[in-house]
């Protein structure tokens, strides 16, 4: 099938060299975060509106500032849990979640989003940012139902990928992917079609923005609940 029809490409590394290619360039992911990542962030949360005392979980919490900004959210009542399979990450993220105080308010786990470590119907909320296109495509679904399983049937999922919606043609996808294809295990996410990927899942999507990144950088944030039988 022909990229312009809809495909979305897979991902050749396995998990454990994600996990070792992003433990190497952990330090200076700081940096895309703090910056790059900026206004996808705060877009990101804006639209999942954490309000105090929820129970929140980020997927891929990488250097930490969404999580952070997700404990200030759930204050002193709530819970922000963090989960990500690369240890480097996560003890950036613990250094800058005691930096801050917020601690004692915050549970970090090194695992598999694939199968995560929390009961049933335990969150208010999920967050995921630049974590779902990492998964290889038959994985995707995996993890969006493991989200389902851990979210309370009101509560809502909130996700801001790279998009490959309507973006097909364009120079920088087709750069994107062939950089994807060539150096997998660094440039190993890939655009997605996000809103398809969540819906196809059992979700309903509430909110969706388009949000462009540097002029050329395509992503799309949604908020969606699980689909109720």
């Amino acid at each position: 099938m022909s990229n312009y029809q809809g495909e979305t490409l897979g991902v050749p590394v396995s998990l454990e060299e994600i996990k070792k290619s992003y433990g190497v360039v952990s330090r200076f992911y700081v940096a895309v975060e703090a910056i790059f990542e900026k206004g996808v962030r705060r877009k990101g949360l804006q639209l999942l509106s954490v309000i105090p005392g929820e129970v929140v979980l980020e997927v891929g919490v990488g250097t930490g500032y969404a999580l952070r900004e997700i404990a200030s959210s759930v204050g002193e009542n709530g819970k922000a849990c963090g989960i990500d399979i690369t240890p480097q990450m996560l003890e950036i993220t613990r250094k800058r979640l005691k930096k801050a105080g917020l601690m004692e308010r915050v549970e970090l786990y090194e695992g598999d989003a694939r199968s995560m470590p929390y009961e049933d119907s335990k969150f208010d909320a999920v967050y995921t940012a630049s974590t779902l296109e990492l998964f290889d495509t038959p994985d995707i679904p995996t993890v969006l139902n493991e989200v389902k399983r851990v979210l309370k049937p009101t509560g809502r999922l909130g996700v801001a990928s790279l998009t490959k919606k309507g973006k097909e043609g364009s120079l920088f996808i087709r750069f994107y992917e062939w950089l994807h294809q060539k150096i997998p295990k660094y440039a190993n996410c890939r655009p997605i079609y996000v809103e398809k990927s969540v819906e196809d899942a059992g979700y309903q999507i509430i909110k969706s923005e388009e949000f462009t990144l540097l002029k050329i950088v395509p992503w799309r944030i949604i908020v969606a609940r699980p689909l109720t039988n």
